[in-house]
């Protein structure tokens, strides 16, 4: 039946397989939400359109399907611009549509009004464009979602003027029932890497955020007797208890001597960025094979001897080696991840006992959001995951006030399983507002607050550059009174039991809770 093309656009989404949506209704798009409810999306309203977009970015991770956003035309579409640049960042399928006024170009003084929204959009992700047809909205919704499925899974945007959501158009067309896979490996390719391998005495993989298939990973370093190191995003993908693993650590400056004594280095499905490593170079001496299914991967600086353009899993799942012979040795690498911890304790005083004692007390399939603070600097690099895709941290673009909003969404996305917030004091107050989102959904919702009251993180980089610490320290609010304000829950803990405690009681609540921890909770 012919519609309004705002109330097709939420028709053609809920026939593509989304469920929810988040953003904000206004005057510009409000077309948009005319067709919610009949089509039977379930909205969920944030309390500022940067929210709604780490809302949209936290259920997309959760599910590993598109998170999605509307949002007004001019300032709507700024506001979720940093959300935008963040799941560019972090490979996240985001799909912000907007509204956009009809003309602009001999008009000024317009409500919302700004000078390029497309060009706007498109410095903060994949690609941006402008549909001034029924035909071009629906096109595009279907390439987005098509990419998502296909490639390397990062924010779309698309605008869409008043006028056409207004306007009664015809329906979309029919979805292409057949599923798209993501590239299958060249065999030759995987020959040469099988080949490479066979050989090897001392063979390293590094897995990233872009593998996920823990059973095909747990064969390879089975089969190969590799080491491994995991990326921050790839923490869970190799067992606790490997002998051979080296953990989450590749920012450690140890990792580049220990990497530079593999004779093989696979590193699959990671950027090996800055944010992984912490450092220009790997510090691999031997052959470095790359697998990815980003071309502008293979081709950055590291590299690589031998690239392989393939998803992730689909490489491992076709990889088969003969059984090696190690030349690591285990206690060399317990001996050597200890070191690491030891440096880790030593460099951020006091924490990493809270963050074991909190890890002890969180159920085992709990879904954990962080933010930009030193407890979660320590935390990635400590706390041990069982299973992949459950720690999820804006790496990359590194924005505060993250965490909140992306574990909201991100328990909308899993009801009735544990969803938990780490963030600081301070970027706690970027999207503070959204507490009342996750009241309002009666969200069973822990808020771990690390409040030291200040910005610790800036402190430290300021003395290591011998700069007068300045606009480190800043007034807190009274986070208690506020939880209470929004009608949320609040505890302050002052024992590591007594935190237990309180965890334990918040993931049973009938609303969220803030958890104020401060470092006197280790004396």
């Amino acid at each position: 039946m012919e519609r309004p093309l705002g109330a097709q656009i939420s028709h053609m989404l809920k026939d593509r397989g989304v469920t929810h949506v988040f953003g904000i209704p206004g005057v510009h798009n409000q077309e948009m939400y005319r067709g919610i409810e009949e089509a039977g999306l379930v909205h969920v309203l944030a309390r500022h359109e940067q929210g709604a977009g780490f809302m949209a970015d936290g259920y997309a991770r959760a599910t590993r399907s598109p998170g999605v956003a509307y949002v007004i035309s001019g300032p709507g579409l700024c506001n979720i611009m940093t959300p935008m640049g963040q799941a560019y960042s972090d490979s996240v399928p985001l799909l912000v549509i907007s509204s956009c006024l009809d003309e602009t170009s001999a008009t000024r003084g317009q409500l919302h009004q700004m000078l390029d929204q497309e060009g706007a959009a498109a410095t903060v992700c994949d690609w941006s464009e402008t549909a001034l047809t029924a035909e071009a909205a629906y096109a595009l919704i279907d390439r987005a979602l098509l990419e998502f499925q296909t490639k390397r899974a990062r924010s779309k945007s698309i605008t869409v003027p008043i006028a056409a959501l207004e306007g009664c158009t015809a329906p979309f067309p029919a979805a292409n029932l057949s599923k798209a896979a993501k590239p299958q490996p060249n065999p030759q390719d995987v020959l040469q890497v099988q080949n490479l391998l066979d050989v090897a005495e001392r063979p390293l993989f590094i897995f990233g955020g872009g593998v996920s298939d823990i059973g095909a990973v747990a064969c390879v370093l089975r089969d190969t007797e590799a080491a491994s190191f995991t990326t921050y995003a790839g923490r869970g993908l190799v067992s606790q208890d490997a002998p051979l693993h080296f953990g989450a650590t590749l920012a450690r400056p140890g990792s580049a001597d220990v990497i530079g004594s593999a004779d093989r280095v696979i590193a699959v499905g990671t950027e090996l960025a800055e944010v992984d490593l912490w450092r220009s170079d790997l510090g691999h001496q031997a052959t470095l094979v790359r697998v990815d299914l980003d071309t502008e991967v293979l081709c950055d600086r590291h590299r690589a001897s031998v690239t392989v353009l393939s998803d992730a899993d689909n490489f491992l799942a076709g990889l088969k080696v003969s059984k090696g012979t190690t030349g690591w040795n285990a206690p060399d690498v317990a001996a050597r991840r200890h070191a690491w911890m030891t440096e880790i304790d030593a460099e951020r005083p006091g924490l990493v006992p809270v963050i074991r004692s909190l890890r002890a007390c969180v159920p085992e399939d709990v879904m954990i959001y962080s933010d930009m603070c030193q407890f979660a600097y320590a935390a990635k690099e400590v706390w041990d995951m069982d299973r992949p895709g459950h720690w999820h941290h804006p790496t990359g673009f590194g924005t505060l006030g993250y965490a909140t909003p992306a574990a909201i969404g991100g328990a909308v996305a899993r009801p009735g399983l544990p969803t938990m917030a780490i963030i600081g004091d301070y970027g706690f107050q970027y999207t503070a507002p959204e507490l009342a989102t996750a009241v309002e959904l009666q969200l069973p919702l822990p808020i771990i607050l690390w409040d030291n009251g200040k910005l610790g993180e800036i402190e430290d980089s300021m003395t290591r550059a011998q700069i007068a610490p300045n606009a480190v320290i800043q007034q807190n609010p009274d986070f208690l009174k506020l939880a209470d304000a929004y009608g949320a829950h609040s505890a302050a803990p002052h024992s590591l039991d007594d935190m237990q405690d309180a965890v334990r009681r918040a993931f049973k609540a009938d609303r969220p809770t803030i958890i104020r921890l401060t470092p006197d909770i280790v004396g």
